[in-house]
């Protein structure tokens, strides 16, 4: 007869879940009918499905995202929203993630493409695939002051953002970056291009970022590696955050 001595155990061993479903298993009388592989499969289950939540859980919490509840499932459809279900759904199934590729999210502001990027990035998350998200300002002083520190971590912060599987860049070129940062930017693009994907989200068209970079050049340089062949989403429509706060005041 099982004890909580057996079921400490389990924690023990570290596969507190299969212990968690033996006790409901025990005190549940409809798997009385289960045949011993079935009730194993099921104990296997259920460690291996906690197993791999604890994971998810983790990427998100090392991806950084700003709203990290963000998700595909709440995406909100609008009639006047120009944004279609079949294609959310599709790019949530992260094989353009998986080919390298780069998606480009244009919208105003307040008009969702930072939830949107960030649930592509909750969707790779699912997918177990290691994801950061930034905004670009936030990413350029990051590095200015690793570089100012002078001890190394300026390239560990260029590494990880130059081989992360797939990483997000919000509010792109909203304002200007410097010479050194816009070469930042072009070793981090140079290193990522058919090897990592990238998210590009940002207020500006791509003919627009022209403007925020210093040096025709560099500017040409980075826009050929983030612009050419990329997915683009042109979001249009109501602001979100005012839809949200007339929703809230409404409730």
């Amino acid at each position: 007869m099982l004890t909580e001595e057996h079921f400490d155990l389990f924690r023990q061993f570290r596969i507190k879940a299969m212990g968690d479903k033996l006790r409901e298993m025990v005190d549940d009388a409809s798997f009385d009918k289960f045949t011993f592989e079935e009730k194993m499969e099921t104990l296997l289950d259920a460690e291996s499905t906690a197993r791999r939540d604890r994971k998810v859980a983790k990427y998100v919490k090392q991806a950084g995202f700003k709203t990290p509840s963000a998700c595909v499932e709440d995406v909100v459809y609008l009639p006047d929203r120009t944004i279609n279900k079949d294609r959310i759904l599709r790019y949530s199934d992260c094989g353009w993630v998986e080919r390298c590729e780069v998606m480009v999210i244009i919208s105003k502001t307040g008009c969702g493409k930072s939830f949107l990027c960030q649930a592509f990035g909750n969707a790779a998350c699912r997918k177990l695939i290691p994801t950061r998200y930034t905004r670009l300002a936030d990413a350029c002083d990051q590095l200015n002051r690793a570089r100012a520190a002078g001890d190394g971590s300026y390239y560990e912060k260029m590494d990880a953002y130059k081989t992360v599987p797939l990483l997000i860049l919000d509010d792109f070129m909203t304002t200007p970056i410097s010479t050194q940062n816009s070469v930042d930017l072009f070793e981090i693009m140079e290193a990522r291009e058919g090897r990592c994907a990238t998210i590009i989200a940002s207020q500006l068209e791509p003919n627009e970022w022209y403007l925020r970079i210093e040096g025709e050049l560099m500017a040409d340089s980075i826009l050929n590696r983030i612009a050419t062949g990329a997915r683009y989403i042109d979001l249009e429509g109501p602001n979100m955050r005012e839809y949200f706060a007339k929703k809230r005041g409404a409730a």
